[in-house]
């Protein structure tokens, strides 16, 4: 079973820091996740993006985390704490599986971040998480997403046929995920 914490750590990269979120990210993230360019690569991120939306999005994160039900950090710059993103699990503890999601600010994009953050999710998630799944999706049209989600080590398992309807449409999802047994060896090359 997951450990439980009593609060939400902070994780460092080469480049980055991943912390929680705070409402003084609110302005940052409604200008990133507003760009409609960001939002057309997520379901859940609004275009346009309300005034408030980012207050009451950030004021979940505590609450779901001391659940244990998910984790929501914000993807900043190691040297100057700029905002590039979010990144977050939507755990389910009794099947010891989470579901990662993330997005970067378009000027962000392109950089290699989205990679690094999620790297650290994966060693969050099975070293001091100790899920056994982690799987995410991504629009079909959003390659650089599934070229992420390759790059640190998760299997395309499918994809879902007109799985989402978004702005009018449906669209395929494509599904990877990846098991601590396959994080713990992965395969030489």
């Amino acid at each position: 079973m997951m450990p439980l914490m009593s609060e939400q750590p902070t994780i460092q990269t080469d480049r980055l820091i991943l912390r929680p979120f705070t409402v003084d990210d609110a302005p940052h993230v409604q200008r990133l996740a507003g760009d409609r360019a960001v939002a057309e690569t997520t379901l859940l991120i609004p275009h346009p993006y309300p005034d408030g939306a980012a207050e009451q999005w950030i004021g979940t994160h505590e609450a779901a985390f001391e659940k244990g039900e998910g984790v929501v950090f914000a993807i900043t710059g190691r040297t100057d704490g700029a905002l590039l993103g979010a990144i977050s699990l939507d755990i389910r503890a009794a099947h010891h599986r989470a579901e990662m999601g993330y997005w970067i600010g378009r000027p962000y994009w392109n950089r290699g971040y989205a990679t690094e953050a999620a790297a650290a999710m994966l060693d969050y998630a099975f070293n001091r998480l100790e899920l056994n799944r982690i799987h995410a999706e991504h629009f079909s049209q959003n390659l650089a997403s599934g070229r992420v989600m390759d790059k640190i080590g998760m299997k395309r398992e499918g994809v879902f046929r007109r799985h989402m309807f978004r702005w009018g449409r449906f669209v395929d999802a494509v599904l990877y995920g990846i098991l601590r047994s396959e994080y713990d060896n992965p395969p030489r090359t």
